[in-house]
């Protein structure tokens, strides 16, 4: 197995995250459009999934948004 495959099985296991509200957002938007990703939008949605669940929420029903500008963008792209 390539080390592509590897980080992209693991990136889908991190879309899991005992939230459901989250795990339908963030396995809906992986599986429709992760491989459509240029490879810093894939590194942006990673390193999305590093950030904790209550900020998560917030950010993806766009109650607020991050202040990271990759960040920003993966979440405007995964809400519209």
């Amino acid at each position: 197995m390539s080390q592509q495959n590897i980080n992209r099985a693991k990136i889908r296991w991190r879309c899991y995250r005992g939230m459901r509200e989250l795990d339908l957002i963030l396995i809906q938007f992986f599986e429709q459009h992760f491989d459509e990703l240029t490879h810093s939008e894939q590194q942006a949605f990673a390193y999305l999934l590093e950030q904790n669940d209550p900020d998560l929420l917030a950010w993806l029903l766009q109650q607020s948004q991050p202040q990271d500008e990759a960040l920003k963008q993966i979440v405007k792209r995964i809400t519209t």
